[in-house]
């Protein structure tokens, strides 16, 4: 980890990656380990709402909302955000957000869906309130690694006390790449949410692609953990 621990990335460049279509995240189908492992998040309950950090435009909002779920998500790039609601042909409104100078939330028409375009560290519980799942999917990967404490911080705020929250990490050589995704080991999970949450590992899977290989990277595994809040 010693060898990203200074990599900054500023929100301009993640804008800058939409503007430019460099979104090589992006997948064109819902992510299996959310397929995968949904019933685990669910445990039986019928319309949860779900917090999606640093959303960009998931074809997943739209499968959970499909299913009768709710999605609030987080995304600086508002071109990422009217891309999703064009690309999933839903309609939207669009509205400042009275407590966030500068943000806007776009809404379905249907009221699932609701998409803030804003900086991350400036949403909170006081916004939306509190969440019964998460999908972490290239959100704590992508932040910067000095910020991470912060993160982990926000995230367990918005978790409701039956929240579950499943959050995706990336596993490779460090030395090879610098980031972003960054590398997010077990440790780094059970150091940032282990006070706080019940953490249990569900899945892992070869994650290495042609891509990565560009990356000069030599493998890639992608994890899955379920954390839960310790009952206090």
């Amino acid at each position: 980890m010693a060898a990203q621990a200074n990599r900054v990335m500023a929100l301009s460049e993640w804008e800058g990656r939409w503007q430019d279509g460099k979104t090589g995240w992006h997948q064109p189908q819902v992510h299996k380990l959310l397929e995968n492992n949904l019933d685990k998040v669910l445990c039986g309950r019928k319309e949860v709402r779900f917090f999606f950090p640093l959303c960009g435009k998931a074809i997943d909002i739209k499968w959970l909302a499909d299913r009768g779920h709710s999605v609030v998500g987080v995304e600086i790039s508002e071109k990422a955000i009217k891309q999703f609601f064009e690309e999933q042909n839903l309609t939207y409104t669009e509205e400042s957000v009275p407590d966030i100078p500068g943000a806007k939330v776009f809404k379905s028409s249907d009221g699932k869906i609701s998409l803030y375009q804003s900086d991350l560290y400036k949403f909170s519980s006081d916004i939306a309130g509190q969440f019964g799942g998460i999908w972490d999917r290239g959100s704590l990967v992508a932040i910067n690694p000095c910020d991470r404490e912060r993160y982990a911080e926000l995230i367990t705020s918005l978790m409701d006390k039956d929240c579950r929250y499943l959050l995706d990490t990336l596993l490779y050589n460090p030395q090879l790449y610098k980031g972003p995704p960054f590398l997010v080991s077990d440790e780094d999970v059970k150091n940032l949410f282990g006070k706080t949450c019940d953490i249990s590992f569900l899945q892992s899977e070869d994650a290495f692609t042609d891509r990565h290989k560009e990356w000069g990277l030599d493998s890639l595994t992608e994890q899955v953990h379920l954390l839960t809040l310790k009952a206090n």
